[in-house]
């Protein structure tokens, strides 16, 4: 049953109790105050059905005074004529509380009923000393009791509302820290997907495409041989940009196997060594075993390093060697190529995501270079 409906039957029913019993206390009650009494309990309930039952699901100070003005009436007939009308009362302070919202409403309601109450004794009783002090016991006492209570109930549901308030805004927060991970979430797979694009597919195409002007170059030059043999590392380098890529879409590493490592750098390698000419030295210490994901962040960042030279050392030998101690893998790529001034180079995309992969991998990555005195890139990794 909802609150409106609650005070649909109390209010009727417990008036009409409390009139009967009012005139049967009345012990040889007079026609005079039954009729008093019925207009009390008529007016009492008209000024609820009339006024007060809006009051419960909207707010008006206009209307709950004049509501309020009618309880008191209403209480000044009733008790006058039969005073245990002033029962009545304990239903008068809960509305006047419930439709004034409010502490100071509530509490100049509950003044305004408790005066009702004296009065209603005071008239009743012909303003003896007798009525004056059981209007005063019974409208003081009650006014005061009122008031208190009211108060304490109102601080309740004022908490309790203002408990739901924070529940909501914290389930609203909560909604928005979701999306912004969410979204977060979706920046670092894309990241994350650039990253690989650009360590693996990029860089083998730019391979391809230095190997078929070399092979354009052995045709022009009528070196048949020759371009036989680059055509089929521009196969063998096609293949296995297909495997890369559907190792991409699989979010899979382009590693055979766990084992495999020293055979994937070594691979690398010889593609280099095709591409650009140069010499390549690989040492890989047997002792430098890595988990899958250890292996992809070594190679990816191998990628970038070979292709940082291709593209801006101008060097003739390069020298890869990977090693392992208790704790970690370390691997070095040194050039002896032009160098750069390390501590004021500007990072371009490829040694961003070198130092992103490491880190995220829990390493270090440290760049060595002076001008003319090549390059030198030191990669560790945990081995866990």
């Amino acid at each position: 049953m909802t609150g409106r409906r609650w005070w649909d039957a109390v209010i009727p029913g417990f008036t009409a109790v409390i009139a009967v019993i009012a005139v049967l206390f009345q012990g040889d009650p007079g026609q005079r105050d039954v009729l008093v009494v019925a207009l009390a309990s008529l007016l009492f309930v008209g000024c609820y059905f009339v006024l007060g039952r809006g009051l419960l699901t909207s707010t008006s100070a206009a209307r709950a005074a004049w509501f309020c003005g009618g309880l008191c009436v209403a209480l000044v007939m009733g008790i006058a004529a039969a005073p245990f009308f002033a029962i009545l009362q304990t239903l008068a302070y809960p509305l006047v509380w419930v439709t004034t919202r409010s502490r100071v409403g509530g509490a100049l309601g509950s003044a305004a009923i408790g005066l009702a109450v004296f009065a209603g004794f005071a008239v009743g009783g012909g303003f003896t000393t007798e009525a004056l002090a059981s209007g005063f016991a019974s409208g003081g006492l009650s006014v005061i009791f009122a008031i208190a209570m009211g108060l304490w109930i109102t601080s309740i549901t004022e908490y309790g509302a203002e408990r739901a308030r924070l529940v909501a805004e914290l389930t609203a927060a909560q909604s928005v820290v979701a999306a912004l991970n969410h979204d977060r979430g979706i920046a670092a797979e894309r990241e994350r997907i650039a990253r690989d694009i650009h360590d693996t597919l990029a860089q083998t195409l730019a391979g391809l495409v230095l190997l078929s002007e070399l092979s354009s170059r052995h045709i022009r030059d009528g070196k048949a041989d020759a371009a036989a043999q680059t055509i089929e590392t521009v196969e063998r380098t096609a293949r296995e940009a297909l495997n890369e890529s559907r190792a991409l879409v699989a979010r899979m590493a382009a590693v055979p196997s766990d084992d495999a490592l020293a055979a994937a750098i070594e691979r690398l390698a010889e593609r280099f060594r095709t591409e650009v000419g140069l010499t390549i030295d690989v040492s890989v210490d047997a002792g430098a075993a890595l988990p899958r994901d250890g292996q992809v962040v070594l190679l990816r960042c191998l990628q970038e390093a070979l292709a940082n030279v291709r593209k801006h050392a101008h060097a003739t030998l390069v020298t890869v060697s990977l090693t392992s101690d208790d704790d970690e893998i370390v691997m070095s790529v040194r050039d002896d190529g032009v160098g750069f001034d390390s501590s004021r180079a500007h990072r371009g995309f490829g040694l961003d995501g070198i130092v992103d992969r490491v880190v995220l991998a829990g390493g270090a990555v440290v760049i060595d270079s002076t001008p003319g005195s090549g390059t030198q890139l030191n990669v560790r990794v945990p081995k866990q």
